[in-house]
């Protein structure tokens, strides 16, 4: 089972990429609480070269609300993390964690059509970034 939903795009601006993938997460209820440079901190931690790579901590609260009140130690596997970096190709792969991956094998079936729903949105976003 793969455990992320990706989409790997033509060569074009990095940041606009972003915008992209912030206004799709926004069209399927999503914010994004968090965002990573993964680019950055590894210069700076270990001052190791990378291509552009961002990590976006997406929420969408109405889902996030459901599953906590089921079972909030499910906290841990929130916010649902969407990646885009930029590859040697100079092509940019966009990434979203697989949410039945992630909670549906936890043993709680009340979850489960909770992370099917989150998956389809995850993956019109996805879709939507061109």
């Amino acid at each position: 089972m793969n455990f992320h939903i990706s989409k790997t795009l033509p060569k074009q601006d990095f940041l606009a990429v972003k915008e992209k993938i912030t206004e799709a997460l926004k069209s399927e209820g999503f914010g994004v609480l968090t965002e990573i440079d993964v680019q950055a901190t590894m210069k700076k931690k270990l001052d190791k070269d990378y291509k552009p790579f961002l990590i976006l901590g997406a929420c969408n609260p109405v889902y996030a609300d459901k599953v906590l009140t089921i079972d909030p130690h499910m906290s841990a596997l929130l916010p649902c993390n969407v990646t885009l970096r930029e590859l040697e190709s100079g092509e940019i792969e966009v990434s979203a964690v697989d949410p039945v991956a992630a909670m549906g094998g936890m043993g709680n079936e009340k979850i489960k059509p909770l992370a099917r729903d989150v998956q389809q949105k995850l993956e019109k976003v996805i879709q939507k970034i061109v």
